[in-house]
């Protein structure tokens, strides 16, 4: 009889533990969907494995390869513990001390919170291990000195928590927070000075050097060059298929945002960037590239 009254026990106790690791990831699945990790973190091509790195991305500065953030204990984050990820997410910090680029856009994750992290850090570890090795990025002197970004960080980065608006509540603060932290929109959509890093004053405003060399649009909603003319309907719907308002569809990087990402939330998060994006400041930018010049 107290033997299985011990069996009842340990059943009892397990079982809710177990549903809130399952819940762990399932969460941490959704906020890495928010995050846009696979769409960095997976190579190009029909048989490459999700998050197992190699993701090409050209920039000015040079070429940057994402890599493997699978459990595999070699090649990628098997051996991470949970506060050296956070860390990682926090303040642009490698496993082994060294400094990050921000190409890995902790510039923007350093809002995330806490509670997402961890659920996030739950998903990747959750995921089939792949033996894919990482791929060295092809940078030219001196954005090759990778100690430099000390520097760099000194100048141009600032580390902090998502801090929501005293004045705004609800989808505004939830559509912040997806924008800012989460989906770090402004690390693609605003202009980048010398040093690489975004011009505060430009945010969201779009830039002409997108990954891959491609102009990337304003996104603020300025009647001329920006979303003025869209309204919350079409921003919604275009964050779930891609589809523009005038029956157009998006390309490239930002296609795989919405196929791997934004598409797969909650109708009520996508409203609640859309609300957010609205609320922005208006800025008149029309990004393109420049003429080529005459011989």
């Amino acid at each position: 009889m107290l033997a299985r009254f011990a069996i009842l026990l340990v059943a009892l106790f397990a079982l809710p533990a177990a549903g809130r690791g399952d819940e762990l990831v399932a969460r941490g699945e959704y906020l890495a969907r928010a995050a846009g990790c696979q769409s960095c973190h997976t190579a190009n091509g029909p048989n490459a494995v999700p998050f197992a790195g190699g993701r090409k991305l050209a920039t000015p500065k040079g070429v940057f390869y994402g890599p493997n953030i699978t459990p595999d204990p070699r090649h990628g984050i098997g051996q991470w513990t949970e506060a050296e990820f956070l860390r990682a997410l926090r303040l642009g910090i490698r496993r082994d001390g060294a400094h990050l680029y921000p190409v890995f856009p902790y510039t923007s994750y350093t809002k995330i919170a806490d509670d997402d992290a961890r659920a996030i850090f739950a998903y990747l570890k959750s995921l089939p291990a792949s033996p894919t090795p990482n791929k060295a990025h092809e940078l030219p002197f001196p954005y090759n000195i990778r100690m430099a970004m000390a520097a760099w960080k000194w100048l141009n980065f600032k580390p902090g928590a998502f801090v929501p608006a005293s004045d705004a509540v609800g989808a505004p603060n939830r559509g912040a927070y997806l924008v800012e932290a989460l989906g770090h929109c402004g690390e693609c959509h605003t202009k980048r000075d010398w040093w690489g890093a975004i011009v505060p004053a430009m945010a969201f405003a779009g830039t002409k050097d997108g990954p891959d060399g491609k102009v990337v649009p304003n996104i603020t909603p300025d009647p001329e060059t920006g979303i003025d003319g869209w309204s919350t309907k079409d921003l919604v719907y275009f964050l779930d298929t891609g589809l523009l308002p005038d029956g157009d569809s998006t390309g490239g990087l930002m296609a795989e945002v919405i196929r791997n990402g934004t598409g797969k939330l909650a109708d009520e998060d996508r409203q609640a960037i859309a609300i957010y994006l609205q609320s922005l400041k208006p800025i008149k930018h029309k990004p393109k590239k420049d003429s080529p010049r005459a011989p």
